[in-house]
């Protein structure tokens, strides 16, 4: 497998290969997940919850995500690594917005970044392309709004609503952004965007017909069991897996069957007499 680069979003696109998109905050997960054969890897803000234990990912920095992104850059040596700009990173001025995503680009080696909203961060969006930093779009449910939307609902069920974020999705498309995630909004609705777009959408919770598809890794693999969304798919239950094989260590270790013989090192039985 070649590069998967922001080109490649588009061509995808064009030839109807729909695009993968995995999260990933560490060395380890990010290799693995390269060889398995991922196009992109989002570092998300979602880390907040799946790895740091907050309540939402408000109150993930932009340090945060510099750091996970910087490991996840030296494991991914194929996929696209994405790095999520975090609340208020890019709320307050396109000074701010530009000196912060220029940083993910700089320290963290990432390729590109993204941002939540729609007509409110379109002046970001353009001053990011023009910095030469590519971003990709978010809208439908987007969690660093989760206060104003009044929790974690669908979006888009409502005419206005949904009229909305198709003309969102037009604006960032013209700002120049190269992809959009859409989330938690009805299929339908996912599909009319999609097919009205140039660019590609990668869903999650948005239906079978985007271009894409996005998961947190931690849910599709079991290993994070606060709460499991609607749109997740276990794939396999690695958490479980953990749980069993740590609770069989702790067992072996107070009967004394670990560690073997075969799992300690030696030493010349003269020395040890000479050392009592």
């Amino acid at each position: 497998m070649s590069k998967f680069t922001t080109a490649s979003f588009i061509k995808s696109k064009q030839e109807g290969h729909i695009i993968s998109m995995l999260t990933a905050y560490d060395y380890s997960t990010a290799k693995l997940l390269d060889e398995a054969g991922v196009d992109s890897i989002l570092v998300g803000d979602s880390l907040g919850m799946v790895v740091l234990g907050y309540e939402n990912t408000l109150q993930v920095t932009v340090d945060d995500i510099i750091h996970h992104a910087k490991a996840v850059s030296r494991g991914a040596k194929k996929a696209l690594v994405i790095a999520d700009m975090p609340f208020l990173s890019y709320h307050i001025s396109i000074e701010d917005t530009i000196k912060n995503a220029g940083r993910m680009i700089q320290e963290a080696n990432a390729h590109a970044v993204k941002l939540e909203g729609g007509k409110e961060v379109i002046d970001k969006v353009t001053a990011l392309v023009k910095a030469q930093i590519p971003v990709v779009g978010h809208l439908g449910l987007t969690p660093q709004s989760v206060n104003m939307m009044g929790g974690f609902k669908v979006q888009g069920k409502e005419e206005g609503q949904a009229r909305e974020i198709i003309e969102d999705a037009k604006l960032l498309q013209e700002a120049g952004a190269f992809a959009i995630v859409l989330e938690c909004v009805p299929e339908e609705l996912a599909k009319i965007i999609t097919e009205n777009l140039e660019i590609p959408t990668i869903g999650i919770g948005a239906g079978k017909y985007c271009d894409g598809q996005v998961l947190v890794t931690q849910d599709m693999l079991g290993m994070f069991s606060d709460f499991t969304p609607k749109f997740v798919k276990k794939y396999c239950d690695i958490g479980g897996n953990i749980k069993e094989a740590v609770a069989l260590f702790c067992e072996e270790i107070q009967k004394g069957s670990f560690p073997e013989k075969k799992h300690t090192f030696s030493i010349d039985a003269e020395i040890i007499k000479k050392l009592y």
